[in-house]
Order: C-alpha cells, then sequence, then structure tokens
C-alpha cells in the first residue's frame, strides 16, 4: 500500500530534519508536513523541500479538529508521524495552558482520527515522539529506561507524560499501531535561539551575558538532531508495533562545562583570545522544580533495531557552531521578531 505519511510539526527543529530525510530518502512516499506556524515553527527550516514531487505542506493547528479531520480525509493519510507539540519549560511554567490544549489534546485529536478512519488497523503506523522529562529527575547515577516510571516535575514534561499515556491508552483499547520514542536533548541546526546550544552562540556573537541557571551543575544527555531522525526513520519502518524506545546520545554534560566548551569553540571559530567568551557567564536564579540530571539507557534500540549515535558531542558541537556561523541571516531574521526580547533574557536546556 502506498504510504501518504503526516508528519505533524515539520517546520520546527527536529521535524524538520525527520521530514527531510523522509522526503529524500523515500521518493515513493507522499510526505506531508503539518505545522501551525507558532515562533518556533519556520518554513525556511524547510525551504529546500518546496519543489520536492514527493512533499506538500499545510498549515494547521493539531487543535482544530475540524480542519485536521479535512486534511487527514483529502490527503488518505496513511501513517503518522507526530512531533508538533509545545517544548520549552519556561514558556510552560509561566504559560501552561497552551501545553495542555497542544500536547495534550491535539494528541488526543489524532489519535481519534486514526480510531475513526483506519479500518484495517494493521496496515498503518502512529508514531508518537516524546521526551525523557516525562520519567522526572535522576540522582548521581543511573539511568532512564523504557520501563522507568514516569514522574514528570513541569506544565511540560506533564502534559507530554499525558499525551504518551493516552497513546497506550488508545492502542490497547482501539487497536491503533503505535510505536513511541522518548528521546535525550536534542542540539544541531536549524534549533530556535531560546533553548541553551543557539542562545549561547547568538549571544557570544554579540557580546552579550551567557545566562546559566544555578551553578550549572544540571546535567543533560545531548543527542545530535540529524542522528534522532535516523532514529526515528529505523523506528518508523523496524520497530515492533506496541514498542517504546529510549533515543539517547551517551552524552552526559553539566550545562557549566557544555557552556565553558562552546566558549573555547566560538573564540577558535571568531578568532578571539582564548577564555575571552567565558568572561560572558552569568549565573542567575535557578528555574524552579529545575530537574537535576537527566541520562538515557539506549541499549534496547541498538539490541533491537541496530541504531546508536554516529558522532561524539565535540565534533557535533563544532558541526553546530559552523552551521550557525555560517547562517547568521537566518539566526538574525528569527531575534529580530517579537520574542527577542524574552528569549535575550531566558534559556532552558530542554
Amino acid at each position: 500500500m502506498a504510504k501518504n505519511i503526516l508528519i505533524t510539526g515539520g517546520a520546527g527543529f527536529i521535524g524538520s530534519h525527520v521530514v527531510r530525510l523522509f522526503v529524500n530518502q523515500y521518493p515513493d512516499y507522499r510526505i506531508i508536513n503539518l505545522d501551525s506556524l507558532t515562533y518556533a515553527g519556520n518554513l525556511e527550516n524547510i525551504k529546500d523541500l518546496e519543489n520536492a514531487a514527493n512533499y506538500s505542506f499545510v498549515k494547521c493547528d493539531i487543535r482544530d479538529t475540524a480542519a485536521l479531520e479535512a486534511i487527514f480525509l483529502k490527503e488518505n493519510i496513511t501513517d503518522i508521524i507526530h512531533l508538533a507539540a509545545e517544548s520549552h519549560v519556561d514558556r510552560s511554567i509561566s504559560g501552561p495552558m497552551d501545553f495542555i490544549t497542544t500536547n495534550i489534546v491535539g494528541t488526543a485529536n489524532l489519535l481519534d482520527l486514526a480510531r475513526t478512519h483506519w479500518k484495517n488497523k494493521e496496515e498503518h503506523v502512529f508514531y508518537h515522539i516524546s521526551t525523557d522529562e516525562v520519567y522526572g529527575s535522576l540522582g548521581a547515577e543511573g539511568f532512564f529506561t523504557e520501563t522507568t516510571a514516569y514522574d514528570p516535575k513541569s506544565p511540560y514534561s506533564a502534559s507530554k507524560a499525558s499525551s504518551d499515556h493516552l497513546v497506550n491508552a488508545y492502542a490497547h483499547t482501539y487497536g491503533i499501531p503505535v510505536k513511541m520514542s522518548n528521546c535525550s536533548n536534542n542540539y544541531g541546526s536549524h534549533q530556535f535561539p531560546e533553548k541553551l546550544i543557539p542562545l549561547m552562540i547568538n549571544n557570544i556573537r554579540h557580546n552579550k551575558p551567557l545566562p546559566v541557571y544555578g551553578t550549572g551543575e544540571n546535567v543533560r544527555d545531548w543527542l545530535w538532531v540529524e542522528d534522532h531522525a535516523k532514529a526515528i526513520d529505523v523506528i518508523f519502518h523496524k520497530g515492533k508495533v506496541g514498542e517504546t524506545y529510549n533515543i539517547g546520545g551517551w552524552n552526559e554534560w553539566t550545562n557549566i562545562d557544555l557552556v565553558k566548551l562552546l566558549c573555547q569553540i566560538m573564540d577558535t571559530k571568531l578568532e578571539r583570545e582564548k577564555g575571552t567568551s567565558e568572561q560572558l557567564i552569568t549565573y542567575v536564579t535557578d528555574r524552579a522544580g529545575h530537574d537535576m540530571r537527566y541520562a538515557i539507557d539506549a541499549s534496547k534500540i541498538k539490541t533491537n533495531l541496530g541504531w546508536e549515535p554516529s558522532i561524539q558531542f565535540e565534533e557535533g558541537l563544532e558541526k553546530t557552531v559552523s552551521w550557525y556561523l555560517a547562517n547568521e541571516k537566518w539566526i538574525d531574521a528569527i531575534t529580530s521578531g517579537s520574542y527577542k526580547d524574552y528569549y535575550l533574557q531566558h534559556y532552558s536546556e530542554e
């Protein structure tokens, strides 16, 4: 059966990489990219795909049930790769309702379309992409596995945990053929600069303060976004229906060590005296309920599906910095928008 794959959130950071991979890798598939183009969705991220024969874009909010169903029927959607989500922890603390309606209700809308319109359900796949933040916070040791109990700590992670539970409930109750993955922190090109790495790159460019929460000792596992896209490809095609796969980079870094490494790379790239950028580091009041450590055990996807990260963090960070410096017009266009004041004062490592 021909595949008409709906990829939600495909104009965003991770989604644009997934869309590009599927459009280029599978010319026999039709890829329908659905995005509401909020502040973090940007058609410039996928401008290179505009004329691809197997690609189309549609602007739609997954909370709009009537518009969503019209697209579902018109395009005869056979499979869904669901990435659309509100994803910034700080924003969820200051304004949780958008996270609840988009991440929970929006996911339920997609599931209900699959329940209603997929008659031979075994011919389809509903693939839900989630986050390691649903597991809560780790101590100094141990890793999140696929069987770790959920313990979300922010409105964002609670909304994603809720959507995960809905996906599993629809699978159990209605027989929807679901696959799910929970990933660690992504980094790479085309990331909206409220997030840690692009924010720091941009601030260093302009000699602005580099805000680090608390003492900077919070630990995150970093995954190169192109490796994540490849993992999604593998899970979609080879993953077992009903299974969850954790996707991690085996790259744990404290926030302060990451920022210092980034400063060193930037000093070299910008031909500044060593240590210049580090002087911009500014410690700020810690985030409310800030999780101490995330770390993923990605053994299952390696053992069962043969996926593992292709790149070490230092190399990936070099590539990332090079991309942002080579695409200053992209970041300048975004930072000239109405959110400029917000993200110059806030950042999240999530």
